[in-house]
């Protein structure tokens, strides 16, 4: 879905630039500090398409902070859910024009929720993925943060947008704004944050940086039997 010599031109111009907008939102939900004794009962998964992050979780859990999901999907056993800029992720064709416009974030930001039927392993046959589990706490602060993500009527109903890129999947209108120093794997690396992960999101802006991360700095837990 991209072109990477592109995308590979524009991360090239990272330090020209200058670092700003730190703490952009969405922003980071802090978990409380229990969650690092609390036992890990609940999967999380991290997802990379290549150029592209989301955070994968069990549909049950997440569809009590966003109950409108299990009405729009009906019997998901995972979401994947991925945040980025409005144009440039549901463009079918990738050109500069539109990841400029993505770098100075003039599109406005999107969500992209994909209901996940089976185990992430079987859905995901040709991404990256990294497996682990968290406390009941940490997840809690990942569901504030995720939803959060989405930007809510003044009845707090979603506001769906348009069907999504693959399998079972909806875009919804995103919270925040996408641009050069806050990607969508840095909104990916602060969702890992409110889940509990001490890793700087500051330069985690590449797929590969958030992988590499996990790959190499975190060792997954092991999911324990909820009491």
């Amino acid at each position: 879905m991209q072109n990477h010599s592109q995308i590979s031109y524009l991360l090239a111009l990272f330090p020209l630039l200058g670092i700003s907008a730190c703490a952009t939102a969405p922003y980071a939900v802090l978990p409380p500090p229990l969650s690092q004794t609390a036992p890990p009962t609940i999967e999380l998964y991290v997802v990379s398409h290549g150029w592209h992050t989301g955070l994968v979780v069990p549909a049950k859990k997440l569809e009590q902070v966003l109950p409108e999901l299990a009405q729009r999907f009906k019997s998901a056993a995972f979401y994947e859910i991925g945040w980025g800029d409005k144009g440039f992720y549901q463009a079918k064709a990738i050109t500069s024009g539109l990841a400029v416009q993505a770098m100075f974030g003039l599109s406005g930001t999107i969500v992209h929720v994909v209901a996940v039927p089976t185990t992430p392993a079987a859905f995901f046959p040709h991404s990256t993925l990294w497996g682990t589990c968290v406390s009941e706490p940490a997840f809690q602060s990942l569901s504030r943060y995720l939803r959060s993500s989405l930007h809510q009527e003044a009845t707090g109903r979603l506001m769906p947008i348009a069907p999504g890129i693959y399998g079972d999947s909806q875009f919804y209108e995103g919270t925040g704004h996408y641009h050069l120093f806050n990607t969508c794997n840095k909104w990916t690396a602060k969702g890992l944050n409110s889940a509990g992960f001490e890793m700087d999101a500051t330069f985690k802006l590449t797929a590969s940086s958030v992988m590499a991360y996990l790959q190499n700095e975190v060792e997954p837990a092991v999911c324990r039997v909820p009491p």
